[in-house]
């Protein structure tokens, strides 16, 4: 026989923890391509591409931080971190 006192789904946490499913995934990638970058720099460029790609880490994890922490919008700030370590790599190697 089926017990008809267990508890109704809880649909407000399930979509909260989607929606931190998706938004680590999202800053999660963004911060793969940019240790990308950063692995580029070091084996192609001089001293001042190591400089800017330890730099450039640096900034990915503090990025990454607050990325998480915002929610939604949080894909944002990896993402600027990862435009300027492209240019950097661009200029540098």
């Amino acid at each position: 026989m089926s017990d008809d006192t267990a508890p109704a789904m809880d649909y407000d946490a399930h979509e909260q923890t989607y929606e931190g499913f998706i938004n680590f995934s999202k800053v999660g990638t963004i911060a793969c391509l940019t240790i990308v970058l950063c692995l580029i720099m070091f084996a192609f460029g001089g001293t001042a591409a190591t400089v800017f790609g330890w730099l450039m880490l640096i900034a990915m994890l503090v990025s990454s931080a607050i990325g998480l922490a915002l929610g939604a919008s949080g894909w944002i700030p990896p993402a600027l971190v990862f435009v300027l370590t492209g240019v950097l790599a661009i200029l540098t190697v």
